[in-house]
């Protein structure tokens, strides 16, 4: 599939050169895409040689000239568009040309060879990277993701321009992802969301990530979506002669105290504004830093007098000064922010900024990128992207594929806090990082050896959130090793990656110490001479089972993954007797769930394997429909969670225990959910939901309602659990209880 998320529909006729057979009109429209692309190049460059980009696009007219975009238009025209995009952001060269290319390898019958030969080794190395793994046997969707993401990271690495060009093919599949089905859009934009805005965010490309959310938004959330911008709009036409009366105001004071500067109104976008509802359950009438003013000016001197200015005329709000530009975000913003109470008690956020930092903060990493005439841009992009070679370190180590992006989003998380070592060094953290996770980003050995903290000079527990601006000093203790416990809390992956890989080894030499004496002992009972055995059966029957050794099926017996009276079946058929045939054994089911009593037909089952006991997890009490994935425990069975489990990945520090499990059939049994609902607290209510409820077919099991007085008692907490046949029937209620007017926020609580 072409990086264009539409499918390409070949068109009638054979390719000629740029003509497309039986459709005349197209070879205009594109031939007006181009002129309209080369004339740019031309206005913003003049000393730049067009016949590069024009020798690149008849190249790559020819290859796309049989197909088509689900749109109905040449695919020709996505590539223009990408172009267009990276021109914009003043690309170089070999960007353009690989913005051209970039889907030639995979959709047509171009090789990287010929592109080498053609167009240099750099642009055959950039289409090269921006391809998509489509030749790879990879089974699962999570896995393909898992690994274009690899791919994609790996490129960045060696040619940062890679990612330049992805991200801008990915922008306008955006902008076009209305010709696709629902369900592509949904899948696409929380790609989006999860993958390629958070990137953005990291290179610093603020422009491209704030419209890549808000379109990602527009597609998950579509009635919210449209909701928003409405109450955006109506509130901006209401505060628009309080915004332009501010900027007036401010662009006097500063030209007063001989502070050059020019003077920026800014509205919120959609996206950032839902994330702060939905973080602080607030209504949009409670956004302080819907609108704000932002300052440009010539230097960093002025910067701080620009602040100057703003705090003598209005008071700023305690806890709301962020400096930076003393100490910049890891992807190199830098700016000074500050809220103050205006006229009138309205209270609106300021940015301070030079030139330059405005455009580093709307660019990013592109701005280092940028043509210049006479002279080749240059690769200085180290520091911006020493983040990105450690984060392909720590990713190397990952197996699971779901494992990888889940950290992989952890490791791209937007907000961080800068703490310091004793000696000055500044450290950028995620949010709500522990000790611990402070410890593994100075070293391994620090981390593993870690036994207490101190922040500020005083003793805290290894759980301790970091705050902005703290100095933290890690105890050590030589020959300590890190605790299973510390995955309830570490939030950075590089922590979290290298106290698995401890756990691993040590788990992994008692599971094999267990499961040899497990076998020796059902060995023993069955009367199976096991030293007799020969060693190749024991080696074939472990291949058998997926292992390249036979100490791998020895820790699959220790950890319980499989019965030790199965391997003697395998390696001793004559001497074991087949188990007769039994009544199956009934699902426990998770408390409170509505599984019929004495049903005998399985609602989970383990691929491939009749005789181990299955239970839905009582953390997140799965429902049919949802993904799960199996986790053996001793002793107990197979404990079945949500894939969306927070205790996920938690436990699975061990790969080796992870298994396969799947909704065994269709059952119109039900099972329970608990649901939060906060809603403003007014008659009526109440009765609206129990009626949404109603029209679903749902029983309630519990209800209970009470006054939330964190939002100064306008609002209220509805706490239910229900009964719901399947995750469909589920999304449906929280669709239909969002849509009531007054409701804040409709979660499922797990």
């Amino acid at each position: 599939m072409a990086s264009d998320p539409s499918p390409v529909l070949p068109s009638s006729g054979e390719p000629a050169g740029l003509k497309l057979v039986n459709r005349p009109d197209d070879q205009e429209t594109i031939e007006h895409a181009y002129r309209s692309l080369e004339a740019k190049l031309v206005r913003d460059r003049p000393k730049e040689d067009p016949a590069a980009l024009r020798k690149a696009f008849e190249y790559a007219a020819a290859h796309h000239a049989s197909q088509r975009r689900s749109s109905g238009g040449p695919y020709i025209l996505h590539p223009i568009e990408v172009t267009a995009i990276l021109l914009d952001q003043q690309m170089d060269m070999v960007c353009l040309q690989t913005g051209l290319l970039h889907d030639v390898i995979e959709d047509t019958g171009a090789t990287v060879e010929e592109l080498r030969r053609i167009f240099g080794e750099e642009v055959a190395r950039c289409v090269d990277g921006v391809s998509k793994l489509s030749k790879i046997n990879i089974y699962s969707r999570e896995e393909r993701q898992a690994e274009s993401v690899r791919k994609m990271l790996l490129a960045m690495v060696n040619d940062i321009r890679v990612i330049l060009v992805k991200l801008a093919d990915r922008l306008h599949n955006m902008r076009t992802l209305s010709y696709l089905p629902r369900e592509k859009q949904e899948r696409i934009a929380q790609e989006t969301l999860d993958i390629y805005a958070p990137i953005a965010h990291r290179l610093g490309m603020g422009k491209v990530r704030l419209e890549l959310e808000d379109l990602a938004f527009r597609y998950l959330e579509p009635e919210q979506y449209a909701e928003l911008t409405t109450q955006i709009e109506t509130k901006r036409l209401a505060n628009q002669d309080t915004l332009q009366r501010l900027k007036d105001t401010v662009e006097k004071k500063l030209f007063r105290e001989g502070v050059p500067a020019r003077v920026e109104a800014r509205v919120k976008h959609p996206y950032s504004i839902w994330q702060k509802l939905r973080r602080q359950k607030i209504g949009v009438e409670q956004v302080y830093d819907l609108m704000a003013i932002r300052i440009i000016t010539d230097s960093v001197r002025n910067c701080y007098a620009a602040l100057g200015v703003i705090h003598n005329e209005w008071h700023p709000i305690p806890g709301r000064i962020k400096d930076f530009i003393a100490i910049p975000r890891p992807n190199l913003y830098q700016s000074l922010h500050t809220s103050v109470i205006g006229p009138e008690g309205v209270t609106f956020e300021v940015q301070i900024r030079t030139e330059e930092m405005h455009r580093i903060a709307e660019e990013g990493i592109a701005a280092h990128w940028k043509y210049k005439e006479g002279k080749k841009a240059q690769a200085d992009d180290d520091q911006r992207i020493a983040w990105l070679r450690q984060l392909v370190e720590w990713q190397r180590e990952l197996r699971d594929p779901s494992e990888f992006i889940s950290t992989l989003k952890v490791d791209l998380y937007p907000e961080e806090v800068y703490t310091f070592t004793p000696r000055g060094k500044v450290l950028a953290l995620p949010r709500d990082a522990t000790p611990i996770d402070f410890a593994y980003a100075i070293h391994s050995d620090v981390g593993h050896t870690c036994v207490g903290a101190k922040v500020n000079g005083r003793i805290v527990p290894l759980k301790y959130n970091l705050h902005n601006g703290d100095v933290v000093e890690i105890l050590r203790q030589p020959g300590h090793l890190p605790s299973k416990d510390w995955l309830a809390f570490v939030k950075t992956s590089r922590a979290r990656n290298k106290i698995k890989h401890v756990i691993n080894a040590t788990e992994r030499v008692k599971a094999i110490e267990i499961g040899q004496k497990y076998l020796e002992k059902e060995a023993r009972r069955l009367g199976v001479a096991l030293g007799k055995v020969n060693k190749g059966d024991l080696e074939s029957v472990s291949s058998e089972y997926g292992y390249s050794k036979i100490e791998d099926l020895y820790a699959a017996l220790g950890f319980g993954k499989y019965s030790a009276r199965q391997v003697l079946q395998k390696v001793a058929p004559n001497q074991v007797p087949q188990p007769q045939p039994e009544a199956p054994k009934p699902t426990p089911a998770a408390p409170g769930a509505s599984i019929a009593a004495g049903d005998h037909d399985l609602v989970i089952k383990v691929r491939g394997i009749d005789d181990l006991m299955v239970y839905r997890a009582k953390c997140c009490n799965p429902i049919k429909g949802e993904a799960i994935v199996g986790y053996v425990t001793r002793g107990k069975g197979v404990a079945v969670h949500s894939t969306n489990c927070p205790n996920v990945q938690n436990l699975m520090y061990e790969v080796e225990r992870k298994i396969d499990v799947e909704w065994a059939r269709s059952t119109a049994d039900c099972f329970t959910v608990r649901m939060q609902v906060r809603t403003d607290d007014r008659p009526g209510m109440l009765n609206q939901l129990t009626s949404v409820l109603f029209n679903e077919s749902s029983n309630i099991r519990t209800l209970e309602a009470r006054r939330d007085e964190s939002h100064g008692g306008d609002a209220a907490i509805v706490d239910m659990t229900i009964e719901v046949r399947d995750k469909k029937q589920l999304e449906r209620l929280l669709s239909a209880l969002r849509r009531i007017s007054g409701v804040r926020d409709a979660k499922r609580v797990l």
